[in-house]
């Protein structure tokens, strides 16, 4: 049987049965708890006060799962909510930066599939027993394992079901190994073209000022292609400028933060945006000067040095984020599933939930999926 305390509007707690669930409005309390527990880079403090100091039309929501007879943290989920069309929504604190999204878990507790879905319950009865009268609860990006750890959301959903999936590069210990298995990608003629140049050379920056000047020179050059695209390009207006900005001045010195470029006297050629926790790099932005370096390939070989200088640093396993470019799979790239979530959380929320899992079942038949998007398109 669950125990469930609820955070009321004037800070009493109530309760009614086995697992706790505390609601906090504020992360800088928040962050108090479980900071030493099983988490992705995603989680990090560093990027979620961030997110929470950027992102100020939103509402924090943070929920913190206790076991009720030790007293001990759980786990902790952060997330927003925020109104659309009329509904509540209850979501991670993403929206659109993070290439994953989980639960922060205590270091010792291990779940079986009961204790998953007990902890899981206990969180959505908690959202439904709040004031606020939410009315949909929606998880996307839910990767199988927080570290070592199984996920206990993924109990809510149906795994895979997201339609983004991570992309790993598993590089082993002897990275000429690795430089060996991708040697059709040329990067060592990339590097000698690229070396041709007057002082030529790749760095990843040491201090806040050096990534910021590197972030400003991504920026732009990350907007001049999708402006070449037809594209729309939002990483660079206030919020979303701040977040990295500020998620580079916490973290760069201490390598959490990679920002990385190459560089030669005719200016900046290319520039990378990663966050790295333990043995795990995820390459989040890139940027290039276009057309006039295709010939040294600048995004690709920019990614490759980044690898070969991290690896250098201990790590192995290299994601190069969600979306299924080709050259991802040029530099070894294995699909990692991702999972989505929607719990209707009152009556109202209902259609948005079925509307949800009818896309994500069609999504395990992609040919099916094709034809009614363009039905769709066509009666819009």
């Amino acid at each position: 049987m669950a125990f469930l305390s609820v955070e009321q509007l004037d800070g009493r707690v109530s309760s009614t049965s086995g697992i706790s669930v505390d609601f906090l409005r504020d992360w800088r309390r928040a962050a108090l708890r479980l900071s030493a527990g099983h988490r992705t880079a995603f989680q990090h403090g560093y990027w979620l006060g961030a997110w929470y100091e950027a992102f100020h039309g939103v509402a924090p929501l943070i929920a913190v799962i206790t076991d009720a007879v030790t007293g001990k943290d759980i786990a902790m989920v952060p997330m927003f909510s925020h109104i659309r069309r009329g509904i509540r929504i209850v979501e991670f604190a993403d929206l659109g930066v993070s290439d994953n999204n989980a639960p922060i878990l205590a270091c010792d507790p291990s779940f079986d599939a009961a204790s998953a879905r007990a902890i899981s319950m206990a969180l959505v009865d908690g959202l439904r027993a709040l004031p606020d009268r939410f009315d949909l609860l929606r998880l996307k990006k839910l990767p199988a394992y927080v570290g070592a750890k199984p996920n206990p959301l993924v109990s809510l959903g149906r795994l895979g079901s997201c339609s983004l999936n991570g992309n790993l590069v598993l590089t082993g210990d002897d990275y000429a190994d690795y430089q060996a298995s991708i040697k059709r990608m040329q990067m060592p003629r990339c590097w000698r073209v690229f070396s041709r140049h007057d002082g030529a050379r790749f760095e990843i920056a040491t201090d806040m000022s050096r990534a910021h000047e590197l972030l400003d020179v991504m920026d732009m050059q990350q907007q001049e292609r999708m402006q070449q695209l037809g594209s729309r390009f939002v990483l660079n207006d206030e919020a979303h400028g701040r977040f990295y900005r500020d998620v580079a001045r916490q973290g760069v010195a201490e390598g959490y933060a990679v920002v990385s470029a190459l560089v030669c006297d005719e200016g900046i050629v290319a520039t990378t945006f990663g966050v790295r926790y333990g043995a795990t790099y995820y390459l989040l932005r890139i940027g290039h000067a276009g057309k006039p370096w295709a010939n040294c390939s600048p995004g690709l070989l920019v990614t490759e040095r980044t690898m070969a200088a991290l690896h250098a640093q201990g790590v192995r396993r290299f994601d190069l984020s969600i979306g299924n470019h080709d050259y991802k799979r040029r530099f070894g790239a294995e699909p990692v599933p991702l999972t989505d979530v929607s719990v209707a959380l009152s009556w109202r929320g209902l259609p948005y939930m079925l509307r949800d899992h009818a896309a994500q079942g069609l999504r395990r038949f992609p040919k099916l999926a094709a034809v009614v998007a363009r039905a769709i398109g066509k009666t819009r």
